[in-house]
């Protein structure tokens, strides 16, 4: 039986360590395991740290990024394979939305729907997060998100906070969300 291959959405995001050197070797390790090939890179973004109260200037700013590629592994291969990645770069798992050294996070499985204990895809939250949308855009500039539609109409509701790698970012006057445009 030939496997089939399944076009995939991953999205990669650090705040603690030499973050775009963790990417960027957890980029090459998953292109590198057997059952993923065709696998592309978006350019890093940075972005403020997002916690469950909202933004959080004050904690270490996260880089953010996107990548395409093409799959034989089923969803929770994947799952696994990319939780293996993590661990290898020092993930832990203590604090819902905390610090981090590596984050991994499958948005697109193909068309499908997985919905259980360990996976939801697509990602439930993707198309509220710039840090997602922003980088996508600039690796598929017709992209569209299963279920919620172009991602570039997507990144004009909610806003792009993100900044290029290594720009600068002034801080914002009191009372003003960061970024805000």
């Amino acid at each position: 039986m030939i496997a089939q291959v399944v076009p995939v959405l991953l999205a990669f995001g650090a705040n603690l360590g030499d973050r775009g050197e963790t990417i960027r070797a957890a980029q090459d390790e998953l292109s590198a395991a057997p059952g993923i090939s065709g696998f592309v890179a978006s350019p890093l973004r940075e972005t403020i740290a997002l916690t469950p109260e909202g933004p959080d200037p004050d904690a270490p700013r996260y880089l953010n990024g996107v990548a395409t590629a093409r799959t034989t592994l089923s969803p929770h291969e994947l799952l696994d394979l990319v939780q293996r990645v993590e661990a290898a770069h020092g993930r832990t798992r203590e604090v819902r939305w905390g610090a981090r050294t590596l984050d991994i996070d499958i948005i697109l499985f193909g068309g499908r729907v997985v919905q259980d204990e360990r996976l939801t895809v697509p990602h439930p939250r993707a198309h509220e997060r710039d840090f997602v949308l922003s980088p996508w855009l600039a690796l598929d500039p017709d992209a569209v998100l299963m279920g919620h539609g172009r991602v570039a109409e997507l990144l004009e509701r909610v806003g792009d906070t993100t900044l290029p790698l290594g720009a600068s970012d002034p801080a914002p006057p009191a009372g003003e969300a960061p970024h805000a445009r």
